[in-house]
């Protein structure tokens, strides 16, 4: 106690500086725990960085910047597809109105039967007896599913539709459309008027299928083809089956079919040509084509942006 007495100046300058030396001791400890984090956080923002710049597309340098050269070609696809309107028109619902029902959609079912059967006897089409266009399981009734309506009215449009371009090319024969089950009362009609698919939705359209079954020669093939092909409805052919067509004798006799091969004075390319075989008049027989039953895959592509 005397030295300090003695010293006494000496002694709290002494434990002031032990004091100072601590307190610099622990800041520079806190110090270099936040130069650490820093530094992991420094590490890991360069790693993600060299990640991005690693991907394939990378995004870019400063003198190439893929991230703008991404948003303008998505802008020149929305573009791209807003131009394809013409190409993807809607088809008329039958009928088409916001609240369809029972007693409009009968009528208009009626009505747009009528009218594709005397199209088709104009047309010189012979269609199956009293066919209802695969609408059988709706024709004879005036009470439908609940929530049908709007998808069996987008359904008779898209029906009429098909029918008109086959009328347009002259077919000889439509055996039948087939459609996708929409109500519960499909469940009930004929199954030759249905397929077993259904109709797929993404992110840009609704894709809607369909079967065509018709009787026609080549010529007549290729107007349907075009003419599905020509639309503005969006209707793309995925499938072609063909086969020979069975010659039918008319009931009762009465001479011959009119489904019996026809005659041409054309070759057509490709096909090899049977020698001329001179008949006893008028011109040779060159080229016997024969009546071909045709089943067409056809899917209806209805946009999601243009509605």
């Amino acid at each position: 106690m005397g030295w300090i007495k003695r010293n006494l100046f000496f002694a709290v300058g002494g434990l002031m500086a032990l004091v100072l030396l601590g307190a610099a001791g622990w800041y520079d400890y806190r110090s270099w725990d936040h130069n650490a984090t820093s530094l992991d956080r420094l590490n890991e923002i360069y790693g993600k960085l060299k990640e991005l710049r690693d991907k394939k597309p990378s995004w870019g340098s400063p003198k190439v910047d893929n991230i703008k050269t991404a948003k303008d070609q998505e802008a020149d696809v929305r573009a791209w597809i807003a131009g394809t309107t013409n190409s993807f028109q809607p088809i008329q619902a039958i009928p088409d109105e916001l609240m369809v029902t029972s007693e409009d959609f009968a009528a208009a079912l009626r009505r747009t039967i009528d009218q594709l059967q005397h199209e088709a006897d104009d047309s010189g089409v012979q269609l199956p007896p009293k066919y209802g266009f695969s609408f059988e399981a709706q024709r004879g009734t005036v009470k439908f599913a609940t929530g049908s309506l709007p998808a069996l009215a987008v359904q008779l449009g898209e029906v009429k539709k098909i029918s008109e371009i086959l009328y347009a090319a002259r077919v000889n024969a439509l055996d039948g459309i087939q459609r996708v089950r929409v109500s519960d009362d499909d469940i009930a009609g004929p199954q030759t008027d249905y397929l077993g698919d259904v109709s797929v939705t993404n992110n840009l359209a609704v894709m809607t299928p369909y079967a065509i079954t018709f009787r026609s020669f080549s010529p007549e093939l290729a107007s349907v083809l075009a003419g599905f092909a020509d639309s503005p409805n969006g209707m793309i052919v995925k499938a072609v089956n063909l086969q020979p067509a069975a010659v039918v004798e008319p009931a009762g006799g009465g001479g011959p079919s009119p489904y019996q091969p026809y005659q041409s004075r054309d070759g057509i390319p490709g096909m090899p040509q049977p020698p001329a075989v001179p008949g006893r008049g008028g011109l040779p027989t060159v080229l016997k084509e024969q009546m071909l039953r045709i089943t067409l895959e056809v899917v209806i592509v209805k946009p999601l942006l243009l509605k």
